[in-house]
């Protein structure tokens, strides 16, 4: 549980980038705009000085006359007519005793100009003060005061500015960090997919695409590699698998499926006949001379006898119908569907019949053997795996008993099974 709480509150890969990009440029611009507009600020500065002491020069020209006599009408609509069109805040022109002759200065009606002399007072050179010459002579001064209303025009152009490079620059970040993100979380995404498949749905098939990063393109590689081993182990165990399978069903030797097998298929077989009103048929067979071909000729031979017979029983048989060793020299048949008695019957004359050719042995030594049947139907002769199989059994030793090589139906409700007469 704990585990699961962490893992949801771990940011993803492209999470983490995306932010990490889009962080950069927002510094990056905001310091970039920082600097343009603090650079413009000091050569706004230095121009509003210099434009200063040049407008303070004009009214010097213009007002020289005005000192000279003492006009001090004259010099206030001189000084009006000049600073109220330029960037001054307050104007004076003084004597050469220093007595104020005129003085202009802007009124201030709202807010906005306040904050203009506000912006004035803390970034212009206050106040700027020039003498008054005539002819060589010093008749007067002036002094002014800037006025900051440039200034602010500036910086709300600096301010808006930088909000459009920000948004500018925002958008650009997300477009190409996307482009990035694309880059480099498609393909980890994709391996991510294809590592979960193999882990949950052992699909070890799929593959990892190529991917236009060449790191990450290796890295898919070298899974893929792996994911290559995977599969062919997997295919090599399942193949073992199948081998042990069919090993532990089989017989070694004839190749045909082994009591447990025939077993379990006639209890399935049976239970599906059951609900469909079916029949089916059990034949057990027995070999008549095995033990004498075994004692004189040696096991070698006895086993070719036994690969033949199971061989010839086989060859009689339908595709849908099942043929066992049940041991030694014993093979039980499973017949179904059946439609009648008589087609059990005969399929084992047709087994019979094919035991008449002889069998060639390892040292080319030819022999004759032949088989006992026995015949049970279902549900007539039993109704169970075991006592179909036990009613087959008997009925193979009655046709022993009788005439070897031969075949014989079990009776119904047979219940007792005569002393073992097995050659």
């Amino acid at each position: 549980m704990i585990a699961l709480n962490n893992t949801k509150h771990r940011r993803s890969l492209r999470s983490v980038l995306s932010r990490g990009h889009l962080g950069l440029a927002m510094v990056a611009v905001t310091m970039a705009s920082v600097s343009l507009t603090i650079l413009g600020v000091i050569a706004l500065k230095v121009y509003a000085d210099h434009n200063l002491h040049l407008i303070g020069r004009s009214i010097n020209y213009t007002v020289e006359a005005a000192v000279v006599f003492d006009d001090s009408a004259a010099a206030t609509e001189a000084l009006a007519l000049i600073a109220s069109t330029e960037a001054v805040a307050e104007a004076k022109v003084f004597t050469a005793d220093g007595e104020l002759l005129a003085q202009w200065k802007r009124p201030e009606t709202d807010l906005l100009s306040k904050v203009e002399m506000l912006l004035a007072n803390s970034l212009l050179a206050q106040p700027v003060t020039l003498p008054i010459l005539h002819q060589g002579q010093e008749v007067g001064t002036v002094t002014l005061r800037g006025h900051g209303a440039n200034m602010l025009r500036f910086l709300i152009s600096g301010l808006l500015g930088i909000l459009v490079c920000t948004v500018l620059s925002a958008w650009s970040a997300l477009f190409l960090s996307r482009r990035l993100l694309n880059g480099i979380t498609g393909p980890l995404r994709q391996l991510a997919d294809v590592a979960h498949a193999a882990r949950r749905e052992r699909a070890f098939d799929r593959r990892v695409p190529a991917a236009n990063i060449k790191e990450l393109n290796n890295l898919g590689n070298d899974f893929n590699a792996l994911l290559d081993e995977l599969e062919s182990w997997q295919s090599h165990l399942k193949h073992e698998n199948e081998t042990l399978a069919h090993q532990a069903s089989h017989d070694s030797l004839t190749d045909l499926p082994n009591r447990a097998y025939f077993e379990a298929r006639l209890a399935r077989t049976l239970r599906a006949l059951s609900k469909a009103n079916e029949k089916a048929a059990v034949l057990f067979l027995d070999s008549d001379r095995f033990k004498g071909i075994n004692d004189t000729y040696g096991h070698a031979a006895g086993d070719a006898v036994l690969v033949a017979v199971a061989t010839r029983i086989r060859a009689q048989l339908r595709e849908e119908d099942l043929v066992a060793r049940l041991g030694g020299d014993e093979f039980a048949i499973l017949l179904t569907p059946l439609h009648k008695t008589e087609d059990a019957e005969r399929i084992a004359d047709k087994i019979i019949a094919s035991m008449l050719a002889p069998i060639v042995l390892p040292d080319q030594t030819q022999v004759v053997t032949s088989l006992s049947i026995g015949v049970a139907v279902y549900p007539e002769h039993g109704a169970t795996p075991d006592s179909l199989l036990n009613a087959a059994d008997t009925a193979m030793y009655q046709a022993k008993r009788m005439d070897r090589g031969g075949q014989h139906l079990a009776q119904v409700q047979q219940l007792a099974s005569p002393a073992n007469t097995r050659s």
